[in-house]
């Protein structure tokens, strides 16, 4: 099953955020800053996030953007390029995760890491990554002073700095891998890499995208350990938007009913009532694109469109979902044996789904 939608801008109200630490910019280090935080500069203030890897699936990165959608200007520090080492992995940042942050307005600050050590687990493997500091708050410092869109100015960094960051990056691994005396990955896929960059934006995009639909595919044919679904439906769904980009996505599970189909994002935990709240929020941002799709296409039919977050866990005894009554969800709640943490958390998503017209489906396993 091939899904189809456009994006033509983003319409969504965060209730979920969580409270921001305030951090002056005379003591910002972004190496020891919260994942997530307001900066000040005199009148300036931004809400900053930062990545431990370009790649999305790791450490919930989703979750700490989504803490800062509620401030009026955000930026996200993501590492170019990541090398743990050879017996390690290596990523690379995508073009779509660029055009992501794009939609959801928010300045990108390509950064390298210039620091590392050796992991005394492994033979070729680093750890304890540090970001160029210095750069970064020159980055900030920036962006105080442009009053274009964080379209613009991450359009612009890819035309005009990303490959700087690359050569930076390149020889910062060199010195990494000096001084620690850990094997790292050959440099040739970086040098590969930064030739798909300069010969401009669209090869860029053509070469992520690339990357993204076999990426695409591998999740379609295979269902993760942590995923429980009822009936393994997958499907994909590309995602095209105003900017260009296009999102390559998997669909956990996919149910039409008339002229409507339903697009599941699905989070399981096997251990605890509900999956954590990094793992949740990871899937709200899905909900955010989910819920401001138009003009979508199942196989080539045009169909309604809605969003559905389902969590489950063996644990529940009770299915409950948004739709339903407060009064009838308050008993679901009482049911399950939720804590009053729990609930507080459940509630302000089940509003969260109201305002911006998705649908929270909680159940056990089937």
């Amino acid at each position: 099953m091939n899904i189809k939608g456009i994006i033509t801008g983003i319409k969504y109200k965060v209730i979920l955020s969580e409270d921001l630490k305030i951090v002056d910019i005379n003591k910002f280090n972004i190496n020891k800053v919260p994942p997530f935080c307001l900066l000040k500069d005199g009148n300036y203030s931004f809400a900053v996030s930062k990545w431990v890897s370009p790649k999305r699936t790791r450490s919930y990165p989703y979750e700490r953007v989504y803490n800062t959608l509620n401030i009026s200007k955000k930026i996200t520090v993501i590492p170019v390029i990541k090398d743990e080492g050879f017996d390690g992995d290596r990523d690379f940042l995508q073009w779509d995760t660029i055009s992501l942050m794009s939609l959801l307005d928010v300045f990108v600050i390509f950064a390298y890491y210039n620091k590392a050590t050796k992991n005394p687990d492994y033979e070729n493997k680093i750890t304890n990554f540090q970001f160029d500091n210095k750069y970064i708050v020159s980055k900030i410092k920036e962006i105080e002073q442009y009053h274009s869109s964080a379209l613009h100015w991450n359009l612009n960094e890819l035309n005009n700095n990303l490959h700087n960051i690359v050569d930076k990056t390149k020889k910062s691994y060199s010195k990494i891998e000096k001084q620690t005396g850990v094997l790292l990955h050959n440099q040739n896929g970086i040098d590969n890499y930064k030739k798909k960059i300069v010969k401009d934006v669209f090869d860029f995009m053509e070469f992520s995208r690339e990357k993204a639909q076999k990426a695409q595919l591998r999740e379609m044919l295979t269902t993760q350990p942590k995923e429980s679904l009822p009936t393994n439906t997958k499907a994909k769904i590309t995602i095209t938007n105003y900017l260009g980009g296009q999102y390559f996505f998997t669909v956990d599970e996919v149910f039409i009913e008339k002229d409507t189909v339903y697009l599941i994002e699905c989070k399981h935990s096997k251990q605890s009532i509900l999956p954590s709240k990094g793992d949740i929020k990871d899937g709200l941002i899905k909900m955010i694109l989910y819920s401001n799709l138009s003009e979508v296409e199942v196989d080539g039919k045009h169909m309604k469109s809605r969003a559905v977050l389902q969590l489950t866990s063996p644990k529940i005894t009770k299915e409950f979902s948004s739709e339903i009554p407060v009064w009838e969800r308050g008993n679901c709640l009482l049911l399950n044996n939720f804590s009053q943490e729990q609930i507080w958390f459940l509630d302000a998503l089940m509003n969260e789904a109201g305002e911006n017209g998705f649908v929270v489906k909680i159940g056990g396993v089937t």
